[in-house]
């Protein structure tokens, strides 16, 4: 076929850069795509140009795709086009897929076969726990060996050895190289291996059998790969060889979209893909047909503050529509409350999106609540089985059963006992002979000092409150005077999910309740039939790909989204950088999901990415912003009548502000956490572990107390 007659037949829709990126055919070509470009019918129609204008054999050809459906969709998507005969003889696949068959292969060659494949997470998850009690001589949670075994694979993608083993395990507070190398041991020993293994093995073949090397390189001479930003270091150097002396490889990516590096993503390939490939060609798809034009100027003004990027600027295939809203709410909770509204009418197709599974969860109980029906992608139960939340459970479950000596050990050390390990362990073996809980047994032991004992007591007489606390209440007393907050912060554990067991407490009666409540929503969201419906529930990294009529981004707020800010933002260090500049990619992914609507919540004190999001936008805020509740002070003198409804207005304002649960700032008294409000009284604990009243009138007209 003539290359007119093929852009007669299948591109006519095609713009001048997407027909520039079908027709390089020859060496290496790396396509830069922006959100809404049409990457995945550039890709398959430059398929059908090399099969159809070039005559290469389909069989000839080895399509990447980052998961198994996404390989799965972009067969479909070139059968449509090109027909189903011509797509089963095309290759798509994983960089996983392939590299299962690169050791198939040379099994077969040894006419031996490949240690197994473990692919059951069951099976993984099992040594894992037995590795890191004994390692960290600690029971692990769920979310702990999640996020173990996540370390893992990004240690095997990344390529790390010895140093950079031992920086990251510091970095997350594990033993993560002795936990790495008898994990590897293991798996050896019992001859499996897991996916990021078969990468390790693959690579490992290429380089040390020339002919297994050739025999791929001839049986794919071209090779395509979608979704580049996202593949990691080991999977780029697999590509390098795969792709030979003929160099015929095509990468479609953007950096800007690069949102994986908790998953070893490596973007930093994009940027230095001339100097690995010379001669190799960077070509640009700059418009977004997706999204209208105020979103897309927006983002690209946004994002061109990046450093770590190609120069590329995205523009707008469609005009001008509605206002991008920055709605500015008193608290975080109000965000769920305006959504649960807005659930019952959504706009068109609908997306609440956010940084974390986590943030989702007050608003998913209020939904529930109000039988109102939506969509969750990707459900995750993680936030339950997290160290946090887990801790939290068994301290409140223990103090239902004080005489449970097995959540004893469990907790002991995280409260204010000041006990060693010894003694928790001779305590228990007393309590269990005597039928008696370990603080029963503590008040005589010769063996504990006085000053444990007294510790012991104190502690002891708060399990025996917390079955009467109100479920705020509750967390209040384990967070402070318990002690668990001060472990949380000894132990450099981030406190996230603290804010949301507050948002769950708020809606819950007593302990008993509230524990009720986490176990219900833990059983809700992992059974729910989760219906298709216009209101959808997502993390950003759920919904890349994807688009929506309408799209709600929810906790934008420092510490929350970015999770954590330079020290100096005007003179980041390397790691911060990447890292910060990581979290402004995110949020650029998360406002190009959204074609005609865009609204994004304020709370609290101005949020970095928020406040840098509105500059691009041009929504400028006033020299003089007014705060949470407006000051009592005007220019020229006021009337009496003037003063009183302005006071009436400005103090209605500032109480509905406040909220059980709000960190807060008191001028004299400094950091706190609103623990109960009751008509004009609010009580706060402060950093002390002391809970004060006070009056909010008075805080109020004296200005006393402000968000933290």
């Amino acid at each position: 076929m003539t290359k007119e007659a093929f852009w007669g037949t299948y591109g006519k829709q095609l713009n001048t850069q997407q027909r520039q990126a079908v027709e390089t055919t020859e060496g290496p070509v790396l396509l830069l795509a922006v959100p809404g470009s049409g990457k995945t019918t550039t890709l398959v129609t430059r398929l059908g140009y090399l099969i159809l204008v070039r005559g290469i054999a389909p069989e000839r050809l080895l399509t990447l795709t980052y998961t198994v459906s996404a390989a799965g969709d972009m067969a479909e998507r070139f059968a449509a086009i090109f027909g189903a005969e011509l797509a089963g003889r095309l290759s798509f696949r994983t960089i996983n897929g392939i590299c299962a068959g690169i050791i198939a292969s040379f099994g077969k060659q040894i006419g031996r076969r490949a240690y197994t494949l473990v692919t059951e997470d069951a099976a993984a998850m099992g040594l894992l726990r037995r590795i890191y009690t004994d390692v960290e001589e600690e029971s692990p949670t769920e979310g702990d060996l999640q996020e173990v075994r996540t370390l893992i694979s990004y240690v095997k993608n990344q390529m790390l050895e010895g140093e950079g083993i031992q920086a990251l395990g510091e970095e997350n507070n594990l033993n993560l190289s002795e936990i790495y190398r008898r994990y590897c041991e293991a798996m050896r020993s019992q001859k499996c291996m897991d996916y990021d293994d078969q990468m390790i093995y693959a690579r490992m073949l290429l380089l040390k059998f020339p002919d297994l090397l050739s025999r791929f390189q001839a049986r794919y001479p071209y090779l395509c790969v979608d979704e580049a930003q996202d593949t990691s270091r080991i999977q780029h150097e697999i590509l390098h060889l795969l792709a030979g002396k003929e160099r015929n490889l095509f990468l479609v990516g953007d950096e800007d979209q690069s949102i994986y590096g908790f998953r070893a993503a490596c973007p930093e390939e994009l940027l230095h893909f001339q100097e690995r490939y010379p001669g190799g060609k960077v070509l640009l798809m700059e418009t977004n047909f997706r999204s209208n034009e105020k979103i897309v100027a927006a983002a690209d003004a946004f994002i061109q503050k990046n450093t770590l990027r190609h120069e590329k600027h995205m523009k707008a295939a469609r005009p001008a529509g509605p206002e991008i809203k920055f709605l500015a709410l008193r608290a975080r909770g109000a965000q769920y409350t305006y959504l649960a509204k807005a659930a019952q009418t959504p706009k068109g197709k609908t997306a609440v999106l956010c940084r974390d599974n986590e943030s989702l969860l007050p608003l998913i109980d209020l939904l529930q609540a109000q039988g109102t029906p939506f969509t969750l992608r990707r459900p995750d139960t993680s936030f339950f089985t997290s160290r946090t939340v887990t801790d939290i459970r068994n301290i409140m479950a223990y103090a239902k059963n004080p005489r449970d000596t097995e959540l004893f050990r469990k907790i002991y050390y995280k409260l204010g006992t000041y006990l060693n390990k010894q003694a928790a362990a001779v305590l228990c073996e007393q309590a269990a002979k005597k039928g008696m809980s370990p603080f029963a047994a503590a008040k005589g032991s010769p063996a504990l000092s006085t000053s444990v004992r007294t510790s012991m007591a104190k502690i002891g007489a708060k399990f025996r409150e917390l079955p009467r606390c109100t479920a705020v209440e509750a967390l209040n007393l384990v967070m402070g005077s318990m002690g668990y907050g001060s472990y949380l912060e000894r132990a450099g554990i981030r406190q996230s999910k603290v804010p949301i067991l507050y948002q769950l407490a708020g809606r819950a009666g007593d302990m008993e309740d509230f524990l009720e409540r986490l176990s219900s929503l833990e059983t809700y969201i992992t059974e729910r039939s989760n219906p298709r419906t216009d209101f959808i529930l997502s993390t950003i990294h759920a919904s890349k790909g994807l688009e929506y009529d309408t799209v709600y981004l929810i906790d934008a707020a420092d510490g929350l989204f970015p999770q954590q800010m330079p020290e100096d933002p005007n003179h980041p260090t390397g790691a911060e950088r990447s890292a910060y500049e990581e979290e402004r990619r995110l949020f650029y992914v998360a406002v190009t999901r959204a074609r005609d609507n865009l609204i994004l919540f304020e709370f609290g004190k101005p949020a970095a990415l928020l406040a840098q999001f509105k500059e691009a936008a041009g929504v400028l805020p006033p020299k003089n912003r007014e705060r949470a509740y407006p000051r009592t002070v005007k220019p020229s003198p006021p009337t009496s009548k003037e003063v009183e409804e302005r006071d009436a207005s400005g103090y209605a304002a500032f109480a509905e502000s406040l909220t059980v649960g709000l960190s807060v700032i008191h001028v004299r008294y400094g950091p706190g956490v609103v623990v109960r409000l009751e008509g004009p009284r609010i009580w706060i604990r402060f950093e002390e572990d002391a809970v004060r009243k006070f009056s909010l009138p008075v805080l109020y007209q004296k200005h006393l107390l402000v968000p933290e």
